[in-house]
C-alpha cells in the first residue's frame, strides 16, 4: 500500500513578508476576533449573499469556512489559494475587507484571551477536526497589531478538514 504523505503547505499558513513588511488582508468575523489572511492568497472577493457549504468559483467546487453563523446573511465570499486547486477554500463573511501593511516588528503573538474559548468544549477532541463555532479548532495564533487582536486562522488545517469531510 502506498503511503499517503500530508503535502506541504506553509504558503497558505504562514504570513508572507516583504521587506520586513506583512501585507494582509482583515476579514470580518463574528463572535471572535477577525481574521488577517495573507493578501496574496486572495484569489478572489465576490459579492454572494447565500449561505452556502459549497461554492463555485471558475468552473470548480469550493469549500466553504462560514464566519458568520446561519442567522446572519452574509455578503461575501473570499476564495484563497491552496497548496493545490482541490485546497483552495472560500470564506463567507459580511462587511468589508481592509488592507493592512504592518512592520513584522509590530506583530506580537498573544494568548487568545479565555471568552473566545467555547466553555462547552472539549480540547481534546477540538483539534482533531475543525468546528466552526470552536476558535481553537482552527487557530494558528492569536496576534496584536496596534493594540488590536486579530487572529491567524490554521488555514492549511482547516482546508484538508473541508476536503477531507467534502471527498
Amino acid at each position: 500500500m502506498k503511503q499517503i504523505l500530508k503535502h506541504s503547505f506553509e504558503a497558505v499558513s504562514l504570513l508572507t513578508t516583504n521587506n520586513g513588511m506583512l501585507d494582509v488582508t482583515i476579514v470580518s468575523a463574528f463572535d471572535q476576533p477577525d481574521w488577517i489572511i495573507p493578501s496574496s492568497l486572495i484569489l478572489s472577493v465576490d459579492d454572494y449573499s447565500e449561505y452556502v457549504a459549497m461554492y463555485e468559483w471558475e468552473q470548480q467546487q469550493v469549500a466553504v469556512f462560514h464566519l458568520l453563523p446561519h442567522h446572519q446573511t452574509p455578503d461575501k465570499m473570499v476564495v484563497l489559494e491552496g497548496n493545490t486547486s482541490a485546497h483552495r477554500i472560500a470564506l463567507q463573511t459580511s462587511g468589508e475587507l481592509r488592507q493592512l501593511q504592518a512592520r513584522i516588528s509590530e506583530v506580537k503573538d498573544i494568548e487568545l484571551p479565555v471568552h473566545f474559548i467555547e466553555p462547552n468544549s472539549n480540547i481534546d477532541t477540538v483539534y482533531e477536526r475543525v468546528q466552526e463555532d470552536v476558535v481553537l479548532s482552527y487557530i494558528f495564533q492569536a496576534v496584536t497589531i496596534d493594540d488590536t487582536l486579530y487572529l491567524v486562522p490554521d488555514l492549511d488545517k482547516i482546508a484538508h478538514q473541508l476536503v477531507d469531510l467534502d471527498g
